[in-house]
């Protein structure tokens, strides 16, 4: 990007060569072009998705840029750096290099960005753990490589920053044109800051801010003043907890409750013309198959926080009660105490359990959310075909949890919250239907050429529309064949999607709408839903209620057995 030499002017024949220092210029220019690719990728690498491991970006990394702005400025000011101004330049640039690395591979080996919060303390109990299971020297070997490792990173930071100091800057402040590709590089960085799409292809996502984020969360966990900025002084919880044992949840008669969040089922489905016709004569099917097993439903519209994608800002905005739309919200409310839907049920003689067949790794959150039992992908123990990214199909995951944990009148009632996966996207392969629970629950759960039929259908990334439909479709017949068959005991279902699909199912512009049905046999308790603007059926009024979070008012007015 910038020569740290003169350019010398073209030799006239017959002329001499050029002296020694002029061909010593060549070198300096490589040295100096090679310390400011390495000191740009250092910030602007990518994860080699789904491992630890990372690649080259060619792309801008917008601190390099800051940190050539602040080598000119000092070497203007004070003509040279000091040994300790270029210690304190290379731990700094170590922070970060570090916090890119937390910032690119956290969210694709654990589903979720970084959270100092949650990821410090857990980190050393990880590593002890794995460990415990490795060879001494193994273990020797990997510390000693990291320490080495740490080490050279340094040299050759400091190394680097040295060539800026000595060669470039020198250079770039008496030279013209230097100051031009600096200007434009810093106005791509600004702009990028600004939310300038045009630059993501050319800058890379900054640094700073990840530590930014990550200091307002721990100053929220630790002060509890800068929790009353973020989060509301009450909800609905806190009034639902406050009533006499026995009120807050009276109009339930001690059923089960499942509250099962289903991955990506949006308006769309309703409000595509595309869908209208197909998606109406699934829903009569489902209708059919919920009569059949002695059931009545109410829906309506209710509007997720997210959209496309963060999951979890949908799951405890439900949970907790509270507008999770501003991520830093949902951060912070992991770090405290506040009460969810899972503290009330458990304090009123439920047993809370977390059904997550997605989840295949620690989850440290889950301290937060208190289940009395947490179940994950693993314990569900699937071994038919790998249908997907995430292998098991939702129906498996329903039925395989209940016939782990039978449901008798000893049994006390149990809180279920289920966030299927399923329909995530690519929307391929979409899992063949079994409607005989034993063979689903068995070794070989589908016939051979319904999976390799299921197997061959690749994903369609540039028209996910019918694959999108398709595994609505599926979603409507598995669910469907699961009320036809009935419960042990009677149970009083969520059913809510947790956010739109992705724009290029949606369109541009699409609403953050998502359908919400309960369904009950008890016809009185659907009537304190309807009262507050659900419509009988599975086609809810088009109008929203309210936010994701509005539901958990409404869910506890209902079985509290208040009127609107």
């Amino acid at each position: 990007m910038l020569w740290p030499f003169d350019p010398p002017a073209a030799p006239s024949p017959g002329s001499p060569p050029l002296a020694p220092g002029r061909a010593a210029a060549l070198p300096s220019a490589l040295k100096v072009a090679l310390a400011m690719v390495v000191l740009d990728q250092l910030l602007a690498f990518s994860t080699w998705w789904p491992t630890p491991g990372v690649v080259l970006d060619a792309r801008l990394a917008p601190e390099f840029v800051w940190l050539w702005v602040l080598v000119l400025a000092l070497v203007a000011w004070r003509g040279a750096l000091s040994a300790r101004l270029t210690t304190a330049l290379t731990i700094g640039y170590l922070a970060l290099i570090l916090g890119r690395y937390l910032d690119v591979t956290v969210p694709s080996m654990f589903g979720r960005p970084l959270n100092l919060f949650w990821d410090i303390p857990q980190l050393p109990r990880a590593l002890w753990v794995w460990a415990q299971g490795q060879p001494l020297a193994l273990v020797a070997a990997l510390l000693a490589g990291a320490v080495l490792g740490l080490w050279a990173l340094q040299r050759l930071v400091r190394a680097c920053l040295g060539v800026l100091a000595r060669h470039a800057a020198p250079y770039a402040l008496r030279t013209r044109w230097t100051w031009g590709v600096t200007a434009v590089c810093v106005a791509l960085v600004v702009a990028n800051h600004a939310g300038v799409q045009a630059t993501w292809p050319m800058v890379s996502k900054p640094v700073v801010p990840t530590y930014w984020r990550q200091a307002q969360v721990l100053t929220a966990a630790f002060f509890s003043p800068a929790q009353t900025v973020v989060l509301p002084p009450s909800t609905a919880m806190d009034a639902a907890r406050a009533r006499p044992k026995g009120q807050s949840l009276a109009a339930l008669k001690g059923r089960d409750v499942y509250v099962i969040m289903l991955e990506s089922y949006g308006a769309v489905v309703y409000d595509d013309a595309r869908a209208k016709t197909p998606m109406a004569r699934k829903r009569e099917a489902f209708a059919t198959d919920l009569a059949a097993g002695g059931h009545q439903v109410v829906s309506a519209f209710v509007r997720s926080p997210t959209f496309a994608g963060a999951s979890d800002l949908a799951h405890l905005s439900l949970l907790s009660g509270i507008d999770l739309q501003d991520p830093m919200r949902h951060d912070v409310l992991l770090t405290t105490q506040r009460p969810t839907l899972i503290t009330l049920f458990r304090e009123q003689g439920w047993r809370t359990v977390g059904l997550y067949p997605a989840l295949s790794w620690a989850w440290p959150e889950s301290r937060f959310y208190g289940y009395d039992a947490l179940v994950d992908g693993p314990m569900l123990d699937w071994r038919g075909p790998k249908l997907g990214y995430w292998h098991l199909p939702d129906a498996y995951s329903l039925a395989k949890f209940e016939a782990l944990n039978p449901r008798d009148a000893q049994t006390p009632p149990r809180f279920v919250f289920f966030p299927t996966i399923t329909t995530h996207l690519p929307f391929s392969p979409v899992p063949p239907h079994q409607g005989n629970l034993a063979r689903l629950l068995g070794p070989t759960p589908f016939e051979t050429p319904d999976v390799e039929r299921a197997l061959a259908a690749k994903p369609n990334w540039l028209n996910m529309f019918p694959d999108y439909l398709a595994m609505v479709d599926y979603l409507y017949t598995w669910l469907g064949a699961h009320f036809k068959r009935g419960d042990a005991r009677e149970a009083i279902y969520v059913l809510v999607g947790d956010h739109q699909p992705a724009a290029n199912v949606t369109g541009e512009g699409a609403s953050w709408d998502v359908p919400v049905h309960i369904v009950s046999r008890d016809a009185s308790l659907l009537a304190k839903f309807e009262a507050q603007g659900f419509a009988p059926g599975l086609e809810p009024p088009r109008r929203a209620l309210g936010g994701l979070h509005d539901l958990t008012a409404m869910l506890l007015a209902a079985f509290a057995g208040e009127a609107p």
